[in-house]
């Protein structure tokens, strides 16, 4: 089977790409695959136009770095991987810095018919941002699309309800096991005048509000006047979050670590140097998380917002030791939004005082994360959905957005027929397919 694999690759700082690139060799064994990113796009036409492909792979995440596939996938249907199955904070900001106001109105009114009216004027008036949590934008691609996967079960039966036409499927994700240097723990934590026998709470992945850096913070004050062997490191760029410098004001500068963006092998070095990780969400697009699962391969004690898709995570309340799931063993402490700082502050002090315990949730962590997130489990979950997608038949989407149906072809048809050219050297979109374009 030959595949065309759209999706952001490394040296890209993306989740998705490190995905991709992980998931990818294993793949290989089985297929031939081409990866197509933002430079092979435009060749993908003319490649596919002479070979075709037997299926078109989409790797689709709410960032900018994969604008450049959304011209493609209406023209080219296939299975698309829905990473995050909210998108309207890249749609919107696609469309409306490109001065698209128009076409973006046509296309939330198509996503979202039932909003309220008008409502669509706040977002081309500039004041968009976590508002746009409550409008997923995802219509158009659940109606191009042949196949969508998801990485959570919750979230795939929650969009075969909204989409019943549309085949929904879920994948894995998977994550490697970790390989730090031998001395990772002991350089890492000297480096940054951290005692070997400290506590060491650990954030990683880009820094944004929305992983609760805040809370985090505010939390690690109240336990760090406790006592003096915590330390809390941010393991992750941090240039789109503006207030970190006045978050971290008021903490003890020498127990707290700012890395900047860590390169994947100085991210398994500085998890060794860790001893429970905080990966909190909110609000959230409903994604899965790669860190997350980076520190339960490490066997780090891991703390959760607790979300609505993650009910199915065995987990266990700080406040109470309540676990959520009866005879299962803890692999995370859940964090009640509603009271998420008196819960991360009595998560915090558990781990800190608690030494057994703090491995006992890592190793179990683990044992998870060995049962269901290996990249082979990732692997063979996509093998199966690719045969699937690739037997799937091409879905009628005569009702898409104009912006969408357009084939752009228009201006070149003119000016042939100002030459009495009528030969249609240009082939019409089809009423299923349409052109691949910058412009959708």
């Amino acid at each position: 089977m030959r595949l065309a694999w759209f999706s952001p690759l490394p040296p890209v700082r993306s989740g998705v790409a490190d995905v991709s690139a992980r998931v990818l060799p294993a793949l290989e064994r089985d297929a031939a695959i081409d990866r197509i990113g933002v430079a092979e796009a435009h060749d993908f036409v003319c490649a596919h136009r002479r070979r075709p492909y037997d299926l078109v792979v989409y790797q689709l995440g709410n960032a900018s770095c994969h604008d450049y596939m959304w011209g493609y996938m209406a023209r080219y249907p296939g299975l698309v991987v829905l990473h995050d199955p909210r998108l309207h904070h890249a749609r919107a900001r696609q469309l409306l810095q490109a001065g698209r106001f128009d076409d973006y109105r046509r296309e939330f009114w198509y996503d979202h018919p039932e909003a309220v009216a008008d409502v669509v004027e706040y977002a081309v008036a500039g004041l968009g941002g976590p508002i746009y949590y409550q409008w997923p934008m995802v219509r158009t691609v659940m109606r191009c699309a042949r196949l969508v996967c998801v990485h959570n079960a919750r979230v795939a039966a929650d969009l075969r309800d909204a989409f019943p036409d549309t085949p929904v499927d879920t994948i894995r994700l998977g994550t490697p096991a970790p390989s730090p240097a031998p001395d990772a723990r002991v350089r890492v934590r000297g480096a940054r005048g951290i005692d070997p026998s400290a506590c060491v709470f650990a954030a990683f992945g880009k820094i944004t509000a929305e992983k609760r850096i805040g809370a985090i913070v505010r939390a690690f004050a109240a336990l760090a006047a406790e006592r003096e062997d915590v330390h809390l490191m941010l393991a992750g760029d941090a240039s789109e979050y503006a207030a970190l410098t006045a978050d971290l004001a008021a903490l003890p500068a020498r127990r707290v670590h700012v890395t900047g963006y860590l390169a994947n092998d100085a991210v398994d070095d500085h998890l060794a140097a860790a001893d429970a990780c905080l990966c909190l969400r909110w609000p959230t697009a409903l994604e899965s998380s790669a860190s997350w699962l980076e520190c339960l391969a490490a066997g780090r004690a891991t703390l959760i917002s607790d979300l609505v898709h993650l009910v199915d995570v065995p987990t266990i309340d700080p406040r109470s030791g309540r676990p959520s799931h009866a005879g299962a063993a803890p692999i995370a402490m859940r964090i009640d939004l509603l009271d998420e700082d008196a819960a991360l502050l009595a998560a915090m002090r558990t781990l800190a005082n608690d030494g057994p315990a703090r491995r006992a949730l890592g190793d179990a962590g683990r044992a998870w994360w060995a049962a269901h997130h290996t990249i082979d489990a990732m692997a063979g979950d996509y093998r199966r959905v690719i045969a699937r997608a690739a037997a799937a038949p091409v879905r009628d989407a005569r009702d898409l957005p104009t912006h969408w149906r357009d084939d752009h072809t228009g201006r070149v048809r003119a000016i042939l027929t100002g030459f009495g050219l009528d030969l249609d050297i240009v082939p019409p979109a089809s009423i299923q397919q349409h052109a691949a374009t910058d412009d959708v």
